[in-house]
Parts: C-alpha cells; structure tokens; sequence
C-alpha cells in the first residue's frame, strides 16, 4: 500500500519542484539584483515597474509573491526627468513660427483650452511670433476690473482650491492633503533683513508670523490651468522686502496630482515673496509646475529660474531693504507683479484679523481682480 501511495505521489511530487523552479531561479535573480548599488537597481526595476502598471489583468502580480516589489507610482513619477523637460519646453517656445503656421497651432491651443481671444489686447493671432508670446499675452484694460470695495482681490485668473485659516502649523492644497508651513516658506535665518524672525518650534514658527495681536493667519491657494490667463497680479497695497527661491522639482500641480503627492508644494520650484502690508505679514508664492520654463517676477532681475543645476532641498535669499531703500518694493493692488511660462499654482499667506471673511466656494472660478475677501 506505502509503495501504491508513494508511486502516486511521485508525479505531484515533481510537478510541485517543476512549479516551484522558475520560482527558486526568480529569488536566485531577485537577490543578485539586491546586491547591486542603488542607480543600478533603480535602473533594472524600472521596465519591470512600468509593466506592471501597465500590463492588463494583473500580469506581472506572480512576482510579488517571490519578494519582488514595483516602486510606487508617486516615486515613479517623481523619478521622471520634469525640469529637463520644462527647460526643453520652453526653449520650443522660443522658437518663432512661420507666419503661415500661426493660426493654426494657436487656435488648436485656444480649441482645447477654452482660451478667450476676445480679452486679449491684440486678437490677431499672427502677432504673437512664437508660444511664449502668445502664453503670455497681454488683456485689454477693460477686461479685468480691480475690486476697490475689498482688501485682498485675485491676483490671477484661476481655480481655488483652498482657503481659511491656518491651523497647526499645516496648510491644505487640497481638502484632506496638507503641507508644512514651515517647509513651504523655508526655515527662517537671523537676518535682519528678513521679514520674520528665528523661531524654535512649530508652535513659535506660525505665532511669529501673526506680529499683532488679535489676528490671525489665512492662506489661499489658487490654480492657474493652461488656457488661463498667464500673467499675475499684486493681490493687496503691499511692501515687499525679500525673496526666497526653492530651484526643487517641477512636478504638475493640477488637483488630481495635489490629491495624490503630500506636500506637493513643497517639493516643487517655487518663488516666495515676503513682507507687510496694513495689518503685517503678507506673501504671495507662485509656484513651478511641468512645462513652466520661467517664473518672472518683473522688479527682480536677478531671479533665475529652472536651471539646470540646483541642490536638493537648497533655497537662496534676496532682500530688497537696502541702505538706500529702507522699505522694499511698494507694490499697489492690481499691479503687474510677474508672470509664468504656462499654467501653475498662485499661494497667499498673510495675517489678518480675527473677523477676515473670505468669499469664496471650493472648487470656483475666479479672474484677476475680483474680491477674495474683506474685513
């Protein structure tokens, strides 16, 4: 009987190592592959990584089960080149058409965005020699009427997609989805020429900002989509005395991308305007996305953006207080302030008092020169 047994199990016997061999081959491999230095492997584990991703049915699932695991699809896409592709970006944009070819590459740009010509200053679209031209075009007077009636107006045309006050130190990009207060701005320096000083915790960082008592710190967070308008605008009658520019990645900003990296903010290029206004500190940010060659800041010659070397988690400082100009760069409400290369993210930080309101929904639309709020 042992014998009967034993002869039918002889063939589950070697079917189980026939099963188990590619198996025993994949870890033999899995684990040469630990062996080698990390760019190798990164490089090794991408094809695989892309695969399964891309593959229907779950193709390539079998190999988690052997140890292997496909790199995150936030880490994927954080791994794909975006500043080399900008730089390239805007370089194409640079290059001037042929007359004959104008109309038709911008009114396919105007087709797909929902682009509306009838604002701009100069509608003809043989003006605009090259896409950076025509990204950047100028509207006409009447287009956008400043709102005199309320303190803070739209710096820009735009989507909001958050706005309050800020809380624990944690600011929202997006409901649910927030980023470090801190991290955003930069660590601050004992500088004097800085429009806050040195704290030493979370709780110090944000108390800090807010100078007089009885306000409170509010953040807006407005998003640029590429048939907007380009240019931005000063949002309030303001002083700037400092600038702090963080040359990091260049990742896109749209909502659906905010929803799924933490702290897409802080890990993107960003520009961080600083000072005061009549009741104390303001900032405005712009931030870079995918395929913004430039942020311009039109009073800041010395701004270089997108370059093609940077240090990771670097940042660098510029004060406009100097000994002959003691309070920075006046700016008015509704002044020309800068501009992007195509769509991004505008940021306000700022104090206010305690009874700010702000009205405005989640989710809306909004142009340059309406109220985001009023006391």
């Amino acid at each position: 009987m042992m014998c009967q047994s034993e002869a039918r199990r002889g063939p589950e016997l070697r079917a189980a190592k026939w099963l188990h061999f590619p198996q025993l081959a994949l870890r033999r491999r899995l684990g040469q592959l630990s062996c080698m230095s990390r760019p190798a492997l990164k490089l090794r584990s991408w094809p695989l990584t892309v695969l399964y991703y891309l593959l229907p049915f779950g193709a390539l699932r079998p190999l988690s089960r052997v140890g292997w695991r496909p790199v995150s699809r936030v880490a994927l896409y954080k791994s794909v080149p975006t500043r080399l592709l900008s730089r390239a970006w805007g370089r194409l944009n640079q290059v001037e058409l042929p007359h004959w070819l104008r109309r038709p590459v911008y009114s396919l740009y105007i087709w797909t965005f929902g682009v509306n010509m009838k604002e701009a200053a100069v509608e003809d679209l043989h003006h605009y020699r090259n896409l950076s031209e025509f990204f950047r075009r100028k509207l006409k007077p009447q287009a956008r009427p400043v709102c005199g009636l309320h303190s803070v107006i739209s710096p820009s045309d735009g989507r909001i997609l958050n706005f309050g006050q800020v809380k624990n130190c944690e600011v929202e990009q997006v409901k649910g989805v927030t980023y470090s207060l801190e991290s955003f701005l930069g660590p601050r320096t004992c500088t004097e020429d800085l429009p806050f000083p040195p704290a030493t915790s979370c709780d110090s960082f944000k108390n800090q900002l807010v100078t007089r008592e009885g306000n409170e710190l509010y953040h807006c967070v407005i998003y640029l989509a590429p048939g907007d308008y380009h240019c931005f605008h000063s949002p309030t009658d303001w002083t700037v005395s400092h600038r702090r520019h963080f040359p990091g990645s260049l990742m896109s900003v749209n909502p659906g991308m905010a929803r799924w990296i933490k702290e897409l903010f802080c890990h993107n290029e960003r520009v961080v305007l600083t000072g005061d206004w009549k009741h104390g500190f303001f900032s405005l940010t712009a931030v870079g996305a995918t395929n913004v060659g430039s942020i311009r800041i039109y009073f800041d010659r010395d701004l270089h953006t997108n370059s093609p070397r940077h240090s990771k988690g670097s940042y660098n400082d510029f004060s406009f207080v100097t000994h002959t100009n003691r309070e920075g760069v006046p700016m008015r409400k509704g002044e020309h302030l800068g501009e992007f290369n195509l769509g991004s993210t505008i940021v306000l930080i700022f104090e206010a008092p305690k009874d700010f309101n702000f009205q405005l929904k989640t989710g809306q639309k909004i142009r340059f020169g309406e109220a985001l709020g009023s006391l």
